[in-house]
C-alpha cells in the first residue's frame, strides 16, 4: 500500500552544544557550536538527506530554542507539523566536550523537559497509519507520559503495516536503575520488527539472572555493560524482532536474523573527530536500505557509510550525507556491495 511518509521517527530533540575547541578538557572550552540533537531527530534529517520523505513526532517548549529546532528542521524538509509545542515545558538541551580519539563527555539537560512529555493525544495526532517505518528511541521509554505514549504508537504503526525500528538509546543518566531500562526495554520488543543498538546497549536491555541484576546504576554510568551478548542477542530475538542489527564501531556492523544467520557488514576506515553521531547517521542510511527494498548487507553497509562519513566532521544533523555524497565516499571502497 501507498504511503505519505517513508520513515516517522518520535523521540528526542534538543539543541546541541559542540566544543568548538577539539582536544580541550571541557573545563577549558571557550566556545561551542549550536546544531540540532536527539537520536530521532537526527535520524530523520539523515533519512531526509538521503533521499526518504521523513516526519518527526517530538515536542518542544514554546521558547526560542524550539523556535531553532524548527526552523532548522523545516529547512531540511523534515515533515514538522505533527511536533507539539508545550509552554508548560522546556526544549531540552546537551552539552558535549571533543577530545579525539576517545573522550567526549556529554552532559543533558532535559527536567521537565518538551519530548518526554509526548502524550497519546500526540500520537493520536500523528500519521502512524501513514508511514513504511515507524522508528523509535530507548529514552522514550524513560519517563511517563512519552512511554505509554510510544508503545501505543508501535502498536497503531505496526497494525497499519509500518516496520518498526526500535534503536536502543540508552542513555544511563536518563534512568534511575539500569535493570529498570530492561524490565522497559523487553517489555516493548512483543511490538518491535528491527533492534539497533551497541553491544552495551544490547546487554544492558536483557539483563536478566540474579548475577547481571545486582549491576548498579554507577557501575554503567560510562554506559559499558558486561554480558553474553551473543546469548542476548539470541533471547532478544526470541521474544519478536525478526532482527538484531549491532552496531560494531569502526568494523562495521553485525545482523542477528531470527533464524539463526548472521550477516556480517564491514565498516569504512577514517580519521575520527567526534564519534557522538554516528549511530543516529548509521540508523538513516539503514532505514533508507530498508524502506529502498535492499537486503540487510548492503543496508547496513549505507549505515557504516553514513556513521563513517559523520565522524570526520564536528557534528551530527548538519553533517548527514547526500547519496552522491555518500556515492563518492564508498567509489574507492568498491561500493556497498
Amino acid at each position: 500500500m501507498s504511503k505519505t511518509y517513508d520513515s516517522l521517527h518520535m523521540g528526542r530533540s534538543s539543541i546541541d552544544l559542540y566544543s568548538n575547541d577539539i582536544g580541550a578538557p571541557f573545563a577549558e572550552i571557550d566556545s561551542f557550536a549550536a546544531y540540532i540533537g536527539g537520536s530521532p531527530t537526527n535520524i530523520s534529517v539523515g533519512g531526509k538527506r538521503l533521499g526518504l520523505n521523513t516526519a518527526l513526532l517530538t515536542a518542544v517548549g514554546a521558547d526560542p530554542v524550539g523556535d531553532f529546532i524548527l526552523h532548522f528542521l523545516n529547512n531540511e524538509g523534515v515533515e514538522t507539523h505533527y511536533i507539539p509545542r508545550k509552554p508548560e515545558h522546556r526544549t531540552a538541551a546537551a552539552v558535549l566536550g571533543i577530545e579525539p580519539p576517545d573522550k567526549f563527555p556529554l552532559v543533558f539537560y532535559r527536567d521537565n523537559c518538551a519530548d518526554i512529555n509526548l502524550n497519546i493525544d500526540d500520537v493520536l495526532a500523528a500519521p502512524l497509519t501513514d508511514c513504511r517505518v515507524f522508528q523509535f528511541a530507548g529514552t522514550n521509554l524513560s519517563r511517563e507520559p512519552s512511554r505509554s505514549a510510544t508503545m501505543m504508537a508501535a502498536e497503531q504503526a505496526r497494525a497499519a503495516g509500518a516496520r518498526v525500528i526500535f534503536d536502543v538509546d540508552f542513555r544511563p543518566d536518563q534512568w534511575h536503575d539500569v535493570r529498570a531500562f530492561g524490565v522497559v526495554a523487553r517489555g516493548v520488543l512483543r511490538l518491535v520488527d528491527v533492534v539497533i543498538g551497541t553491544e552495551d546497549e544490547i546487554n544492558a536491555a536483557m539483563l536478566s539472572d540474579i548475577a547481571q541484576m545486582t549491576v548498579t546504576h554507577s557501575q554503567v554510568s560510562d554506559t559499558k555493560v558486561a554480558g553474553d551478548t551473543r546469548g542476548a542477542i539470541e533471547f532478544m530475538l526470541g521474544m519478536g524482532p525478526e532482527a538484531v542489527v549491532e552496531k560494531i564501531g569502526p568494523e562495521g556492523a553485525r545482523i542477528h536474523l531470527r533464524d539463526g544467520d548472521i550477516i556480517e557488514a564491514p565498516g569504512f576506515p577514517v580519521e575520527v573527530t567526534n564519534i557522538l553521531g554516528a549511530g543516529d547517521a548509521f540508523g538513516a542510511g539503514f532505514i533508507y536500505g530498508l524502506v529502498k527494498g535492499w537486503g540487510w548487507h548492503k543496508a547496513a553497509r549505507l549505515g557504516n557509510a553514513c556513521g563513517a562519513i559523520v565522524v570526520t566532521e564536528h557534528g551530527c544533523a548538519n553533517f548527514m550525507p547526500t547519496m552522491p555524497e555518500v556515492e563518492a565516499f564508498v567509489a574507492p571502497y568498491g561500493g556497498l556491495d
